[in-house]
Parts: C-alpha cells; sequence; structure tokens
C-alpha cells in the first residue's frame, strides 16, 4: 500500500456486527490491516476478508480487549488503532513511525481527530491540546494521561508489556487504565496534532445512556485499581449525582470482589499527573 512505512506499521481495528461501517472505512487504510472480529453474527469477517485484511475470529466478544490479540497478531514494530468507522489520514502513519524512532521513550502518540465531513475537531483532541502535564524534552508533543483507542499509534511491544487493554473494562473509558499503566512502566505518551484521524461515528445499535452507565463503571473500577482511596471515594460520590452515575456505581461495586487482588496504585509522580488533570 504506497505511501506508508508498511513493514514497521500494522493497522489493528477490533469490531463486532459492523459490516456497512467496514465497507465505508477499510478503503481508506494505506497500511496493512488485521481485523480482529469479537464474534459477530453478520458478514463482518467476509467484507473484511473482500477488503483485503487480515481477519482473526474470536470465539467470544473480548471488545476493547480484542485489540490485544491483533496486536499479538502483528509482526511490526509498531501498531496502529481503528475503530470500524475510522481511517489514517494520508501519510500519517509514515510521519508517526519517524516521530517514534526518532523519541524512544514515547509509547504512545495520539493523533489528532475530524469527525465527520465537516472534519469538527474532537473535543478530547481539544483537552489534549491544553493538557496541563507540560512537553518533557523528549517527547514530540503535549504529554497526557488519556487518548481515544482509535486514534493512537503505539509502540507493540511496550504495549504488549503492559496488559494492552483491560478485559474486565469491556469498553467505554478503556484508554485510561492503559495510559496509567504505560507511565507507571515509565514511558512517554504525547499529543501529536499533526497525526491526523478521520472519524465518521456511526449511532446505529448505540445506546447513549448505556454507554454513559458503563463509563463511570470502568472510570470506577481503574479508580479502584490505580488509583489511591481517596480519589476512589471522590470518583464514587460524584457518580451519586446522576441516575446513569448510580446505575455504573452499582456495576462497578458487582465487579468488585473480583478484583480485589489486582489493585496496584501507580507511583506517587503518575498519580500526582493523574491528579493534576482532575484539577484542570
Amino acid at each position: 500500500m504506497p505511501g506508508e512505512a508498511r513493514s514497521d506499521v500494522t493497522i489493528v481495528v477490533a469490531t463486532r456486527d459492523r459490516a456497512p461501517e467496514l465497507r465505508g472505512s477499510l478503503r481508506h487504510h494505506a497500511a496493512p490491516v488485521i481485523v480482529v472480529d469479537n464474534a459477530s453474527t453478520d458478514d463482518t469477517p467476509a467484507v473484511a476478508e473482500a477488503a483485503g485484511a487480515t481477519v482473526l475470529r474470536l470465539p467470544r466478544n473480548r471488545a476493547a480487549a480484542a485489540r490485544n490479540a491483533g496486536a499479538q497478531h502483528t509482526g511490526t514494530r509498531y501498531v496502529a488503532f481503528a475503530d470500524d468507522d475510522s481511517w489514517w489520514a494520508p501519510g500519517a502513519l509514515r510521519r508517526a513511525v519517524e516521530i517514534l524512532d526518532a523519541h524512544p521513550r514515547t509509547a504512545l502518540l495520539a493523533a489528532r481527530v475530524l469527525i465527520g465531513e465537516g472534519e469538527r475537531l474532537e473535543p478530547v483532541s481539544e483537552e489534549m491540546a491544553r493538557a496541563p502535564l507540560g512537553r518533557p524534552d523528549d517527547l514530540p508533543g503535549p504529554a497526557v494521561l488519556g487518548f481515544l483507542a482509535c486514534s493512537v499509534v503505539v509502540r507493540r511491544d511496550a504495549f504488549l508489556d503492559a496488559g494492552g487493554f483491560s478485559d474486565v473494562l469491556h469498553f467505554g473509558g478503556e484508554e485510561e487504565l492503559l495510559a496509567l499503566d504505560l507511565a507507571a512502566a515509565g514511558w512517554g505518551l504525547a499529543y501529536v496534532p499533526e497525526l491526523v484521524v478521520h472519524h465518521h461515528p456511526s449511532k446505529a445499535g448505540r445506546d447513549p445512556a448505556a454507554r454513559r452507565r458503563r463509563q463511570i463503571r470502568n472510570r470506577l473500577l481503574t479508580a479502584w485499581l490505580r488509583r489511591p482511596l481517596p480519589a476512589v471515594a471522590r470518583i464514587a460520590a460524584s457518580a451519586l449525582g446522576s441516575r446513569d452515575g448510580r446505575a455504573g456505581l452499582v456495576d462497578a461495586a458487582r465487579t468488585l470482589p473480583a478484583l480485589a487482588r489486582a489493585r496496584r496504585p501507580v507511583p506517587p509522580a503518575v498519580e500526582a499527573a493523574r491528579a493534576r488533570l482532575s484539577e484542570y
């Protein structure tokens, strides 16, 4: 596929029952693609194969953690993630390889995301551009402790060593735990706006209320796993103020017993950076 560093980066797309979205997005990719199918019941795998992608068929829905299987299957130094309704702008991955090669402490590059035909800037991209964590000399952009999973390039070995995306969190806010684990291992994460991702979100089959509950659940579980108990208490208290928050709190409480031994708070410097973001 011309124009990209084919031997250095592979695109991984995790999906389930999203054949129409894949028909529109896969034609835009300019690097090898691995589609990880989360036990679809439609013709998603066939659509991906017809577009020339390598397809990994999982026996059950692992949601966001399906990306781990894709990363394990690659033979490239870097992995770019995309959703079934997003794609990397031409030349972005070639540039990402150059940046990562030049910044060996950087494990993750977060791109600027443009939404829809109107190319509206994604609010999360705006937040990352203003993140108050500074720009260390050995990073290629502002330091971040969060990202959108559909718009990052990762150093494959660092990603896998950190455990990738959690099977427990499933989806919805799954990025924070990985960001904290990479930072705790000494890696840098940076926002690099010259890298661009196009995202055309599909609303098919989406339940906004359920997604909000899942995000609150995952925020609470991530706090329990990696943050001091006072931070966990603050997040739990804030969840009580809405119906979705209370539902998310109940969902988190149901999962906590299984995670009792998985709690591993991050180092003080990483927590200080995370607390600074909370104040911002």
